[in-house]
């Protein structure tokens, strides 16, 4: 689109010139129709208008810092974990399967298998043997607290299913 600027000059009352700028447009605007690669980049001035235009936009311009509305006193560390380079997750949006979904026990975020005693559970998991809520009847007695997706676990898990279902969903082999 080609754009003409023409300098006019304008008189008022007072006699005082003011110099106006007029423009012209001497080719039309492309229509919707027109596919063409040329388009509006979006500068955002707020961070609260990031949502609505991330879902409409493909591409748009920060006119601030967004990590400087991040309050970082709210941010904490474990004190017992050494620091490292690694990447740190410091926020989460929406939920997380293995915490707020039922999960078996080994995959449990709340408590993590390889960091925590496998007795410990939340209100989501489940046994991983007996398909029920945790602790099941056999939990410590048989060590359903440690059952992972392993051959041997697998193995008893397929022999519990195999039983006749009123029967697998109130005890273990």
């Amino acid at each position: 689109m080609a754009i003409k600027r023409k300098k006019t000059t304008e008189t008022t009352a007072k006699s005082k010139k003011k110099n106006k700028i007029m423009i012209q447009e001497t080719t039309p605007p492309p229509s919707p129709e027109s596919e063409t690669p040329i388009r509006a980049i979006v500068c955002l001035k707020q961070i609260g208008d990031m949502k609505r235009f991330e879902d409409t936009e493909d591409c748009f311009i920060l006119g601030f810092d967004p990590t400087e509305a991040l309050v970082t006193s709210k941010l904490s560390l474990d004190k017992n974990q050494p620091l490292s380079d690694d990447v740190s997750i410091i926020s989460e949006k929406g939920q997380v399967a293995c915490r707020d979904f039922p999960h078996s026990r080994h995959l449990c975020s709340n408590f993590p298998f390889k960091t925590t005693p496998h007795e410990s559970h939340c209100k989501m998991c489940y046994c991983y043997v007996c398909d029920t809520a945790a602790p099941c009847s056999y939990w410590t007695l048989f060590q359903h607290c440690n059952a992972e997706n392993v051959d041997r676990w697998n193995n008893l898990r397929r022999n519990v299913k195999k039983q006749v279902p009123v029967a697998a969903a109130t005890r273990c082999p």
